[in-house]
């Protein structure tokens, strides 16, 4: 019996040995399970905060790099990594701004209770000897008016209908009509090239052409109505501006036109920003080749009748998250992209 229970006591303390050790394990999976989810929430908080306040640095310096907040040490930046944060509390650690370059790199840091920048504590890893780690996230951001890329429409206008009229009222662009401005470039009878009504050369099967305004665009199409492989374009504006969306396209410009028809040449030397209010691409029907080019939508000194091929909206500045262009530096247009990189 003595042999017994001696026996039962050296197992009961080998039993105790491996529950320690299972349990040793058991708070280490706790620790990778509850501890590490935490920090992927923290650093998933941390980036959303850094692209938050990356972006809105751009964005003020696209528009004005004079701006207070186009700074290192922007305070509405600050506001917005914190808004990221369920606790509220994060720390930028950095700001690198290159105006020239037109970019913006944010660091963002944790900031446990008690100020300590850029820290996180663990809660069951202290039991491992690991009480606190340092959590970052960083986001660059470039700016910069687009320099190459594809048009979503082949349409190009004459510097004359651009000029003055960023962030102004409404006006009709017609590829084909009266010429409403003087010292326009358009050709005869109206067209922007003798034999050809406007349209650029179109990449294959789709609406639309990749625009690069370091090399002259060539070619025209001599018809008057839309390309026939545009409709579906024009259907995408109708539902988005149907549903209450703008409809925000860059549209080429031109300086000066050689040459006729299909043969002619266009210098290029920017893209605008275009909000689409309405259009009219044809000699009748409706939707989608013709869309609001009504008095009610447009005002009645905007309709686009007869042989006007057109379309009417405004030239706007903004910011964008576009991505397919290569970026240059800001140009006078309006037409300013602000992504992530």
């Amino acid at each position: 019996m003595r042999r017994l229970d001696e026996r039962q006591q050296r197992e009961r303390g080998a039993i105790s040995v491996i529950v320690a050790l299972v349990l040793v394990a058991l708070l280490g999976f706790t620790a990778v399970a509850v501890d590490v989810g935490m920090l992927y929430s923290e650093k998933a908080q941390l980036q959303n905060g850094a692209d938050a306040a990356a972006l809105l640095v751009a964005q003020k310096c696209a528009k004005n790099t004079s701006d207070s907040d186009c700074s290192t040490t922007s305070t509405l930046a600050s506001s917005y990594a914190n808004a990221n944060a369920n606790d509220s509390l994060s720390n930028i650690k950095s700001t690198l701004l290159d105006k020239t370059n037109r970019t913006v790199t944010v660091t963002a840091g944790a900031q446990e209770t008690g100020n300590v920048p850029n820290k996180v504590s663990f809660f069951f890893a202290r039991a491992l000897g690991i009480t606190v780690t340092e959590v970052n996230a960083q986001s660059t951001v470039t700016w910069g008016s687009p320099m190459a890329g594809r048009t979503a429409f082949p349409l190009a206008f004459s510097v004359c209908q651009v000029k003055d009229s960023i962030g102004g009222a409404l006006q009709l662009l017609q590829d084909h009509g009266v010429n409403q401005n003087a010292d326009c470039l358009y050709g005869p009878s109206g067209a922007a090239v003798e034999g050809g009504f406007g349209w650029l050369v179109q990449d294959t099967g789709v609406c639309g052409g990749t625009i690069d305004i370091a090399v002259n665009e060539g070619g025209s199409d001599p018809g008057n109505n839309a390309p026939n492989n545009c409709s579906a374009t024009l259907q995408k504006w109708v539902d988005e501006i149907t549903a209450g969306r703008d409809v925000i396209v860059l549209l080429p410009v031109y300086t000066t036109v050689t040459g006729t028809g299909n043969g002619a040449v266009y210098h290029l030397i920017s893209f605008a920003a275009f909000k689409v209010k309405g259009w009219k691409f044809t000699g009748n029907g409706g939707a989608p080749l013709t869309f609001q080019n009504t008095a009610d939508f447009v005002g009645a000194s905007l309709i686009c009748d007869g042989n006007c091929r057109g379309i009417i909206g405004s030239f706007v500045k903004y910011t964008s998250l576009a991505d397919g262009y290569t970026l240059g530096p800001v140009d006078a247009f309006g037409a300013t992209i602000v992504r992530l990189s």
